[in-house]
């Protein structure tokens, strides 16, 4: 099979693509078809060794797939060779085929484009996990989405609207504000040239936000850091500006809020019940028309690094999938 192949801790562009042996299902475990696999803002950082792990080298990156089964292990009984599934790979994805766990599969349900199914996963289960079980969000709170036009951004917007959070996004241009608005986003501020701190107290009638879906770090961290409501809570989501910000927890201390950390990967692993509960949930709500998901782009397998680049370069809005 092809697959997009980092040999070494480099930079993106040192991927290759090349011909790996095609997998075979072990016991308990399916090889699926790619026909789309989402990309992530991790899987830059992965490549380059800047993620919390460093997978043994060679291997393929790529966490969320979509496409068929083609192959059935030992002991896997619920599902069948042809069926359209959604894969959480975790590695493996940007490649023709992927052999992973049967737990980590699930069947597609009619009417979601396998496209869309590829990108559904980690932007919308990050964003499901996070204003669920780590901000408890509750239909009297206001919720700060940073980041807000991109992949797990947006998926913060619509499912925060969906959960009846009155929604501010924050964005770098008035198109991206725009995107934000047509998914659910109340107010959209962009912070570029202003006062962001001063524009969220304005809205806020200077109460401050009670949930902030931080996805940036860096200096937009600190802002929403300085501009939490009592009993708020600051949700950690990563760093797609670049610089993993340094908290004075005398401000949690001060102002009564809690900074939260989500790794919707140990989730998975930690509470398998609880996340298996938020997938059935998030494919009914997508089934519904509730939520959806935004592709800007399609790449060639070939043009994976052109599709991580668009990603990190913080040019997309809403997913970009590639399509082996």
């Amino acid at each position: 099979m092809k697959a997009i192949v980092c040999n070494e801790f480099a930079p993106v562009s040192e991927l290759k693509l090349q011909d790996m042996p095609d997998p075979t299902a072990a016991k308990g475990q399916v090889v699926v078809n790619v026909e789309a696999a989402g990309v992530n803002f991790p899987d830059s950082l992965l490549v380059q060794g800047l993620y919390q792990m460093k997978p043994d080298l060679p291997f393929i990156p790529g966490s969320e797939v979509a496409g068929t089964v083609a192959e059935i292990g030992e002991g896997v009984a619920h599902l069948k060779v042809g069926q359209k599934v959604i894969g959480l790979c975790m590695l493996g994805g940007y490649a023709e085929k992927v052999a992973l766990p049967a737990t980590h599969v699930i069947p597609v349900p009619d009417g979601i484009p396998l496209d869309e199914a590829s990108a559904l996963v980690t932007a919308h289960a990050t964003a499901h996990h996070a204003l669920k079980q780590r901000a408890n969000l509750s239909s009297s709170d206001t919720l700060l989405v940073t980041g807000a036009a991109g992949g797990t951004g947006l998926a913060a917007v619509q499912i925060g609207k969906l959960m009846g959070a009155k929604v501010i996004a924050v964005c770098s241009t008035d198109e991206k504000c725009q995107v934000a608005k047509d998914n659910g986003a109340d107010i959209c501020i962009n912070y570029t040239g202003i006062d962001l701190k001063a524009a969220i107290k304005e809205h806020t009638k200077g109460k401050g936000v009670d949930v902030v879906y931080e996805c940036v770090g860096g200096e937009m961290f600190h802002t929403c850091s300085r501009s939490m409501a009592w009993n708020g809570r600051l949700l950690v989501i990563g760093f797609a500006g670049g610089e993993i910000p340094k908290f004075p927890v005398n401000l949690s201390l001060v102002k009564g809020f809690s900074v939260v950390g989500v790794f919707w990967g140990s989730f998975t692993q930690h509470q398998p019940q609880d996340f298996m509960a938020n997938m059935k949930e998030l494919l009914t709500w997508y089934v519904q028309g509730q939520i959806k998901v935004v592709i800007d782009e399609r790449f060639a397998l070939a043009d994976a690094v052109d599709a991580i680049n668009k990603v990190t370069d913080r040019k997309v809005k809403g997913k970009v999938v590639i399509t082996p």
